[in-house]
């Protein structure tokens, strides 16, 4: 019960890292409200101990201002909403662009000022902020809206960790390689079809460039992420926790 009597937030949590995180923390103790933009995904939850469901889209500022003021204070936020562009720079659009932006930026902008005053009300509190390991840390093929964006996450939970370190609020981001997802086969679909090459020979590529020899599972990123909400990591802040099998070496 390491996270018992703790209040956390968790975004697009329907699926996928979203979803196994929710679960974890609520195994270890949290109160958690698990939010998504489909109440099919979240459907899912019913019966499942100290899960609070909601509707939430994180791409409107009032949306998340009024959810703020309904729950009331947290001690966890955990910004999990975002997108993987497919494409190089040639195939990106303005559109293209302001979406993977808006949502895998702008989103955490408007989270984290919903939900701190009332962290640095109680004196306390933890940020965890979804990069990746395609970001500022490593380069990624036709990754380049995906990259500039988490590497813009990098950035903004560095320069809040540092802003509210002295006031018991703490900032981490996680940063993942690749990880058995719907999101991943949305993205193996993608290449296959961009290639022509099968479904099977596209996963098998992911794989290869995975020095550890495998795709990392959810439940692995969750153990991270309870870590980072719970006190064990007190004296963590301001850092990019790399869980990427090796492959950003």
């Amino acid at each position: 019960m390491r996270l018992q009597g703790k209040t956390i937030l968790v975004t697009a949590a329907g699926q996928g890292i979203g979803r196994a995180c929710a679960l974890a923390m609520a195994r270890e103790g949290a109160t958690v409200w698990a939010t998504d933009l489909k109440q099919e995904l979240l459907n899912a939850y019913a019966g499942v101990p100290n899960i609070k469901t909601h509707l939430l889209d994180v791409l409107k500022t009032a949306e998340v201002d009024t959810f703020a003021k309904k729950i009331g204070n947290i001690d966890v936020l955990f910004n999990c909403a975002g997108f993987v562009h497919q494409g190089d720079i040639m195939q990106v659009s303005d559109a293209d662009w302001d979406f993977s932006m808006d949502l895998n930026v702008k989103s955490m902008y408007r989270t984290i000022r919903a939900f701190l005053p009332g962290m640095l009300e109680q004196g306390k509190g933890s940020v965890i902020n979804m990069a990746s390991a395609a970001s500022n840390i490593k380069g990624a093929p036709n990754r380049v809206i995906y990259g500039a964006s988490k590497a813009a996450v990098i950035g903004l939970t560095r320069a809040l960790a540092a802003d509210y370190v002295a006031r018991g609020v703490r900032f981490n981001a996680i940063c993942p390689g690749t990880i058995e997802s719907p999101s991943l086969g949305e993205r193996i679909q993608a290449v296959s079809s961009q290639t022509g090459k099968s479904v099977s020979e596209v996963r098998d590529m992911f794989v290869a460039r995975q020095p550890i020899g495998r795709i990392g599972k959810p439940e692995e990123i969750a153990q991270l992420a309870v870590y980072l909400a719970s006190d064990e990591s007190s004296f963590t802040t301001g850092t990019s926790q790399i869980i990427d099998g090796g492959w950003s070496l």
